[in-house]
């Protein structure tokens, strides 16, 4: 038994020795980029296109496709901003790639914010499909149908007193202006 657990050792080792960086495989992956850029971005698109590529191929990635997605007005100010472009890119890349090429986004100045997301569920002509969503107008409310937060909730479960008003009890401030009579 001894023989054939140092057999599979040396078959193991000569198959590593065996095996040159060249022959390695670096399992490529598929992933989304968005970039958010400054309004720079706007006024150049091509120059917006050719930051992101820089940032993707500088990492060993392969771009399969890059383009302006949209441009818009943010949700909330970032680094000053009000408005920002964005930048849509599939790449394929090693996984190791990834976590050096957000960190090189995040030293550039020129790009707000960036998300890396996995796409293998994509195909090419998926990927080419890609557009923004419109924008859909807010439907205005009235001031008294908002709810009021600052106020608690109305309790229609309590039990209303139906009684006539003569019925009812007088009042502590009546009884005192009775009094006063």
């Amino acid at each position: 038994m001894a023989e054939t657990t140092t057999t599979k050792k040396t078959t193991r080792k000569k198959a590593a020795a065996a095996a040159t960086p060249t022959e390695k495989k670096i399992a490529e992956n598929k992933y989304e980029a968005m970039f958010l850029l400054g309004a720079n971005a706007a006024t150049e698109p091509q120059a917006a296109l050719d930051l992101c590529k820089g940032f993707i191929e500088r990492h060993g990635g392969k771009i399969l496709v890059l383009k302006k997605w949209d441009e818009r007005k943010l949700a909330y100010e970032v680094n000053g901003q009000k408005r920002g472009t964005y930048i849509i890119a599939y790449f394929t890349a090693s996984g190791a790639a990834v976590v050096p090429l957000e960190r090189d986004v995040k030293l550039s100045e020129d790009v707000m914010r960036v998300l890396v997301t996995r796409a293998d569920h994509l195909n090419e002509q998926e990927m080419n499909a890609v557009e923004p969503q419109p924008i859909q107008p807010r439907e205005e409310r009235n001031p008294w149908d908002r709810p009021d937060f600052n106020r608690p909730p109305r309790r229609d479960d309590r039990p209303r007193d139906d009684r006539p008003r003569e019925d009812r009890p007088p009042r502590r401030e009546e009884e005192a202006g009775a009094a006063k009579d």
